[in-house]
């Protein structure tokens, strides 16, 4: 079984860490409201 990599655009990535500080929600919730692993979020 193949596996697909998912690419993400820099402006995916920074609205992403946007939505995280400004939120106030745990990492887990933004993350998984994304579709994204919260390991992703972290770095």
């Amino acid at each position: 079984m193949t596996t697909t990599r998912r690419f993400f655009t820099d402006e995916f990535k920074r609205e992403a860490v946007a939505l995280l500080e400004s939120s106030g929600r745990p990492l887990e919730h933004v993350a998984k409201a994304l579709g994204i692993q919260p390991s992703m979020l972290r770095t």
